[in-house]
């Protein structure tokens, strides 16, 4: 098949496109409750294999087996129960306690010595060095609602804090909305959080979420956090982009797709299909910005473990893992941990995937040309991670990547990360053929230097161009200078196309709103192709928006830490030059 991607000249413009309006506020992140913080999190799932039909045996027994097989040593180290916990006996909701709250099903998860069967499991799971993770749904239980159930601490009762509508639960049914306006609906949601705590959850999925509920997770992240215990927090599921901001303020992860599972409800097997999984190239793509430090994309568990019985081929497989870890996704496991294919084992321990997802760099989509698409991310030390997956199922693809298309000049050592770090040979473009649904995932390290990457150093202060934040991948996020301290942040990576991208090659310097008049705003946004992104480096030191002709110049001439960057009128000032710094 033919090779497709020439590169052009770095000055030259390509697509046309408009920019999105600016972000006026910095991304919030959940780093604060300490978890997640710098890498997404690893486990694994009991909705994968367990379904509807979950015990406490089968549950320790895939416990036991995380152990076992040596996942829990590779970093997966969350067993979390999913649905089917409590009791339900019909559509008048779950059972509840004295204080509204869903009661365990003793049968399937039997208490010992006072303590309730959760409480139980979760010392169980603590037992073996790994953390226990529970499932809720939004809003109160209507039978709470019917026995107008006391709020724990309050004067309050169930059905002054509920509506009439159903919220979403849904399998058990039988949940009312509560009206966050009332007084006691935060101390309900605080008495189920304090509860949880004291069972020992570690992890609590709250599945059902939507726009339409925000008042629901706001209340959970507020809740969760007052208990004291280092609980994450997992939304799900299907969430909307244009959501992502709110979602990424209150969470620890948060699903961007429908279950991954593919098989017919009752049953464990398959447990997904290609369908499933290639639908998450445009959600993975689309969602990269809002991913970062303490709060990650979840992309649902793996569709790997079990052989045959994954739905997926053995290159599907690792085309599974490899945008997994690419887009820094939660990484959890679906399969039954009890019966490993030998070979899905393999890919699930691998070292290199692993390290990968635990970057804590969202790779962003570089290339999508029918099917095939390409993702890549820099780390700070100059090593590039790209991914080549042939989404055709039918026939193997040839690609041929200039890597000077992803701002890596010269050549570099390239190294397969799938298939036991097999050198491929030094290279400044990368020729490969990609099975059928597979992918071709290589690391690439310049020979020398940083492979084109570098700080932009202004010539009048010293100082170097900076993402405010340090860490934020948010859109409209400010351009500024700053002292020089080699910061991911600071790295900037012209491409071949004319982008100047920074925070590990993910992100452009961006005109605000396309604008062409002096003083127009330069911020950081997700790389579009679009003219608002396109520069011409200039011999002369000066940097120039191609779209206006204007330079890249420091507000007002400013030295000072902070100081904003924008489009002025070129005039050869100190201030409209720069130069490269390479580490």
């Amino acid at each position: 098949m033919r090779s497709r991607w020439m590169v052009v000249g770095l000055a030259a413009a390509v697509s046309v496109g408009l920019a999105a309006p600016q972000a006026t506020t910095p991304k919030a992140f959940a780093s604060d409750n300490g978890i997640a913080v710098n890498a997404p999190l690893m486990g694994w799932s009991g909705w994968g294999f367990l379904q509807r039909d979950p015990s406490a045996a089968k549950f320790k027994a895939q416990v036991d087996a995380l152990v076992s097989t040596g996942l829990k040593d590779a970093g997966y180290v969350y067993a979390s129960m999913d649905d089917f916990w409590y009791k339900c006996p019909g559509s008048q909701g779950p059972d509840v306690d004295s204080n509204g709250r869903w009661v365990t099903d003793g049968s399937l998860f039997p208490g010992s010595g006072g303590k309730d069967g959760m409480e139980v499991l979760a010392d169980y799971v603590h037992s073996k060095g790994l953390k226990f993770g529970l499932y809720v749904t939004p809003g109160i239980s209507a039978q709470a609602v019917a026995k107008k159930t006391k709020i724990a601490g309050t004067s309050y009762t169930a059905d002054q804090i509920a509506t009439s509508s159903s919220a979403s639960n849904f399998n058990c049914k039988g949940m009312r909305n509560i009206d966050f306006g009332k007084p006691g609906a935060q101390e309900f949601i605080d008495s189920w959080a304090d509860e949880f705590a004291d069972w020992g959850v570690d992890y609590l999925k709250l599945d059902g979420v939507g726009p339409s509920k925000t008042a629901d997770a706001t209340a959970w992240s507020k809740a969760l956090r007052q208990t004291g215990r280092p609980i994450a927090l997992n939304l799900s599921a299907s969430l909307s982009a244009s959501n992502g901001a709110t979602w990424s303020s209150l969470a620890n992860s948060w699903r961007i797709d429908g279950d991954i599972g593919a098989s017919p409800k009752g049953y464990s097997f398959p447990l997904t299909s290609w369908t499933n999984v290639s639908k998450r190239f445009d959600d993975a793509a689309t969602y990269q910005p809002y991913a970062g430090k303490g709060g990650w994309n979840d992309l649902d568990s793996f569709g790997v473990g079990n052989g045959d019985d994954d739905g997926i081929t053995p290159p599907q497989r690792q085309t599974n893992m490899a945008l997994w870890a690419l887009a820094s996704s939660q990484y959890m496991l679906g399969a039954d941990l009890t019966d490993l294919d030998p070979g899905d084992k393999a890919l699930l321990t691998n070292k290199r995937l692993i390290a990968i997802d635990q970057d804590g760099i969202p790779a962003s989509r570089v290339i999508k040309d029918g099917d095939e698409q390409v993702f890549a991310k820099r780390e700070k030390n100059g090593t590039w991670y790209i991914g080549m997956f042939n989404t055709d199922t039918s026939s193997s693809h040839t690609f041929s990547l200039p890597l000077a298309q992803l701002g890596l000049s010269g050549s570099a050592k390239v190294t397969d990360m799938i298939n036991n770090d097999k050198p491929l040979g030094t290279m400044s473009t990368y020729t490969t053929s990609v099975a059928a649904g597979g992918v071709a995932l290589v690391s690439a390290v310049p020979v020398s230097g940083t492979g084109g990457t570098g700080a932009l150093v202004s010539a009048d202060s010293g100082k170097c161009v900076d993402t405010d934040g340090g860490s934020s991948y948010l859109q409209g996020t400010k351009e500024q200078i700053w002292t020089c301290n080699g910061g991911l942040n600071q790295q900037i990576t012209p491409t071949s196309t004319g982008e100047l991208r920074t925070m590990g090659a993910t992100e452009c310097l961006d005109v605000h709103e396309n604008g062409t008049s002096p003083g127009t705003v330069v911020s950081q946004w997700n790389c579009h192709g679009g003219t608002s992104q396109k520069w011409t480096v200039k011999s002369d030191g000066t940097i120039v928006a191609q779209h206006s002709g204007l330079c890249l110049d420091v507000v007002g001439g400013k030295t000072a830490n902070g100081t904003g960057l924008q489009l002025w009128t070129c005039n050869g000032g100190a201030n409209q030059k720069w130069s490269w710094s390479y580490n």
